[in-house]
C-alpha cells in the first residue's frame, strides 16, 4: 500500500536519485544537470518556509516518489497561485503513486490561502502526467510550443490549471498572505 507523508531531510538522497533520473532521461524537467542532494535540500527548505507541502510516497518502506507545491511566480500579484511538481521512481510509474501524491497535495494546499494550482508539464507527449492532472480536476489552458531544447529535440510545455477551494469566487483579502 502506498503511504504519503511529509518528506523529511533524510529523504533527500532518495529524492535526488529519482529526480536525477528524470533530469537525465526525461522531458518533465528542463534542467540538464541533476542538482545535488544539498541543492534539493535547500529547495525543500524554501518550499516549507512558504508554508507549502513537500510530500513523499513510500511503498514497502522505501521512498518511491515525491511531490511539492511551490510559488508559481515571485511577483506578489501571483501570491495566491502555486505550481505542483510530481516525480515517481521510473520503474514504478503507472502504479498510482503520482495519483496518491497529487491527491494528497491538492487538499493540503486548499487548506491554505492559495486559490489556483498550475501544472507546467514538460512535453506535450507526456500522456501520463497530462492524464493524471486531468483526472484530478485540472483543465488544459494552453501549450507553449517548442520552448525548451532537451535530449536533442524541441520540447513543449503544457499548461494545466485547477481551482483550489473557492478559487476566484471570493476575494482572498480576508486570508493571511502566504
Amino acid at each position: 500500500m502506498i503511504k504519503v507523508r511529509d518528506a523529511v531531510e533524510t529523504d533527500m538522497a532518495a529524492i535526488q536519485k529519482i529526480y536525477a533520473h528524470h533530469v537525465l532521461n526525461g522531458l518533465a524537467s528542463f534542467e540538464l544537470v541533476p542538482p545535488s542532494v544539498e541543492d534539493l535540500t535547500e529547495r525543500r527548505v524554501e518550499v516549507l518556509k512558504r508554508g507549502l507541502p513537500y510530500l513523499a510516497a513510500e511503498l514497502d518502506g522505501r521512498l518511491v516518489g515525491y511531490c511539492y507545491a511551490s510559488t508559481y511566480r515571485p511577483r506578489p500579484g501571483y501570491r495566491f497561485s502555486i505550481e505542483d511538481s510530481v516525480y515517481v521512481a521510473p520503474a514504478l510509474m503507472g502504479q498510482g503513486i503520482g495519483r496518491a501524491l497529487l491527491s494528497t497535495l491538492i487538499p493540503r494546499c486548499e487548506a491554505g490561502p492559495w486559490r489556483q494550482m498550475i501544472a507546467i508539464i514538460g512535453d506535450s507527449g507526456n500522456a501520463a502526467s497530462i492524464g493524471l492532472h486531468r483526472s484530478l480536476g485540472f483543465r488544459h489552458t494552453g501549450t507553449f510550443v517548442a520552448v525548451g531544447w532537451k535530449l536533442g529535440r524541441w520540447v513543449d510545455s503544457v499548461l494545466m490549471q485547477r481551482t483550489l477551494g473557492e478559487g476566484a469566487a471570493s476575494s482572498p483579502v480576508e486570508m493571511a498572505s502566504p
